[in-house]
């Protein structure tokens, strides 16, 4: 398991993460995974119980991703705002987020979409994707570049991590 962590980590982390800090977190999560007591009795910092709606691993995961990988807020103005600033200042954005105030959610979300797929050409463009369970916001996203969205979504599904391309999974919320 820790070998589909580290690369799920990597992929979703591109340029974000150091190696070092990548492979402690996909160390501490497939422990988590293994030994979900152990790795309690050995971390009493952690603040995790059976309440929580995913495994102690998949948490080890969510909570030790910084907020420039993880990207949670409770308005799309908001988490595009967070996006955004995780970008150098070089980065040109078209979409601001004050433009996303009075959008419903699918036409904000698209904007969004629209715009991250405009950015790392090389990359064939980011998608932002839906990561994990929910906790305390109304949106938690990972980007990531349109030609890793494949082996994405087939480490997340290995690895037991929700992950969803956020648009699509939207389109179809609204249309149900």
């Amino acid at each position: 398991m820790k070998n589909q962590l580290l690369e799920l980590i990597s992929l979703i982390a591109a340029g974000c993460m150091r190696d070092e800090d990548i492979e402690r977190i996909a160390d501490e999560a497939a422990q988590a995974y293994a030994d979900p007591a152990a790795f309690l009795a050995a971390n009493p910092d952690i603040n995790y119980d059976d309440s929580f709606p995913m495994p102690l691993g998949e948490w080890v995961v969510l909570g030790s991703l910084p907020d420039t990988v993880v990207f949670q807020a409770d308005s799309y103005q908001d988490l595009f705002q967070h996006i955004s600033d995780s970008f150098d200042k070089s980065v040109a954005f078209t979409l601001k987020p004050k433009q996303l105030a009075r959008t419903e959610p699918l036409t904000a979300l698209n904007r969004i979409q629209v715009q991250m797929g405009a950015l790392n050409k090389e990359a064939g463009g980011y998608v932002l994707l839906n990561f994990s369970q929910l906790l305390d916001d109304e949106v938690q996203m990972v980007m990531v570049g349109q030609q890793d969205l494949d082996r994405v979504l087939a480490l997340g599904a290995e690895v037991g991590i929700k992950l969803e391309p956020a648009l699509e999974a939207l389109k179809v919320a609204v249309h149900v």
